[in-house]
């Protein structure tokens, strides 16, 4: 009579044996709970934000390099086509100063001369009307994780979420981060304009990192900001890791960054856990050679890591963990070629907030 008794509760003890480890292991709980969207979903909301918020992109901002048209209304000496200086400065007869153009709008650019033509007595009521003539490329070179690196023309104000766009979103291992490098102000094209801009001293180059998550969960513009001519917005690849086999959600696990620490009890709690056929004991990592390419095989007892009697497997970008099922006739292949063949079909996911 116990005997049969104890065949009943059997099946139940061994879903225990696998739920116990799981209530214990704490923290990870937020793991198994994090958002998860796949690449498609987090270039779908990227192409979203864009068009939302180019409606509140300003006028077109003067660069160097730009012919613009300054019309004086009444006086025609002064009215005339002006180059702007790689330094970002125009030059107009009579007044004593160079002009800061480079940054300005059309708008922003008539009421500075205006301001200027009268301050310095020579134009009482000054009426000036600038316009945009010829506009000289203004390249941002976008590289990286992206799916079309490519060089963007900017022909007026463009924000960070609009050239992702343009570059067709981002890639399948895109890391988190998003780091636009910027230059100082470029040196000026000959001594004379050099002398004369004083006030702008030459500014080493700087990098602004924006997190992804940041952007995408806000397109508030202190994330989504102004780009300029000149500028190389770099993706930083981050790398996947996989697991496939008897796991709930088998799939591919975006890391935000190449410093981020993946485990196998992450990633598990991430895939929803082991299913019942699973045979953790002879569970597999498949990593890559540096050398050579070639991925080797490392055995990793996942049940002994579940019941921490041994150290959690810290995983590298590309890693696949596979955990064999004991139902198919996968087993009358080999563990690598298995592996691989899984993991080339699985879903991609990336870790939201």
């Amino acid at each position: 009579m116990l005997s049969e008794r104890a065949g009943l509760f059997r099946p139940l003890g061994w879903s225990l044996f696998w739920l116990v480890p799981f209530f214990l292991l704490g923290p990870l709980a937020a793991f198994s709970q994090q958002k998860l969207e796949t690449p498609q979903d987090t270039n779908d909301r990227i192409r979203q934000l864009a068009s939302a918020l180019r409606v509140k992109q300003g006028d077109y901002v003067i660069g160097g390099g730009d012919l613009v048209r300054i019309d004086v209304f009444d006086v025609p000496e002064l009215s005339r086509d002006v180059r702007v200086g790689s330094s970002g400065y125009i030059s107009l007869p009579l007044l004593p100063v160079r002009v800061r153009a480079v940054g300005l709008t059309a708008f922003q650019l008539e009421e500075k001369l205006a301001e200027l033509l009268q301050a310095n007595g020579l134009v009482s009521h000054p009426q000036v009307t600038v316009f945009l003539r010829e506009q000289r490329s203004q390249p941002i070179t976008v590289i990286g994780a992206v799916n079309r690196p490519m060089v963007y023309q900017a022909i007026r104000a463009t924000s960070l979420l609009e050239v992702l766009t343009e570059a067709g979103g981002v890639a399948n291992d895109a890391g988190s981060t998003v780091i636009v490098t910027r230059a100082g102000n470029p040196a000026a094209a000959d001594p004379a304009e050099a002398a004369d801009n004083k006030e702008d001293p030459a500014v080493a180059p700087m990098n602004i990192t924006i997190n992804l998550n940041d952007l995408l969960d806000s397109g508030d513009s202190k994330y989504n900001i102004p780009l300029l001519g000149g500028d190389f917005v770099s993706v930083p690849r981050a790398g996947v890791v996989y697991v496939v086999g008897a796991v709930d959600r088998p799939g591919g696990f975006v890391l935000a960054n190449d410093r981020e620490q993946m485990t196998t009890l992450k990633i598990l709690a991430l895939a929803g856990g082991l299913k019942g056929t699973a045979k953790p004991h002879q569970a597999v990592i498949l990593r890559k050679n540096g050398d050579n390419g070639q991925r080797q095989e490392l055995s990793v007892d996942l049940a002994k890591v579940l019941e921490r009697k041994t150290e959690d497997v810290r995983l590298l970008p590309s890693d696949i963990l596979f955990v064999p099922d004991s139902s198919g006739k996968k087993a009358l292949r080999k563990t690598g070629e298995i592996a691989i063949a899984l993991a080339s079909g699985v879903a991609l996911f990336r870790l939201g907030r």
